[in-house]
């Protein structure tokens, strides 16, 4: 499975962004991760193939996450500073059970930078 993303940026803080991450192929798990300077990458948001999703508590009511045939999205609003980091999405034929669990995903994207600004 092949994924590319796009959409990154930079936004004054307060601001919208969407990612898109188009995919080669559809898998059971889809997931957003996003890496800062200095700090370990971390999971976003995950949405599984049935529809159910999870969210880390930073970004629960700002993150919405959502996928299509060959797709998955990120729309984030009241962007923050701390939301800056690059962003890439991540897919796997694990189980729905651990969709949200941060490693051991098979396939990545090359990242999109988003850059949040005061």
């Amino acid at each position: 499975v092949q994924l590319q993303e796009s959409g990154g940026g930079s936004v004054q803080s307060g601001g919208s962004l969407k990612l898109s991450c188009a995919a080669s192929g559809d898998t059971r798990c889809m997931a957003w991760f996003r890496q800062a300077p200095g700090k370990e990458r971390e999971v976003v948001a995950d949405m599984r193939m049935d529809g159910s999703s999870t969210y880390t508590d930073s970004v629960k009511g700002r993150f919405t996450i959502s996928r299509g045939p060959g797709i998955l999205y990120l729309q984030m609003n009241s962007l923050k500073l701390e939301d800056t980091a690059m962003y890439s999405c991540a897919a796997d034929w694990r189980s729905t059970a651990l969709c949200y669990a941060a490693e051991g995903y098979t396939y990545w994207g090359q990242g999109t930078q988003v850059t949040v600004s005061s």
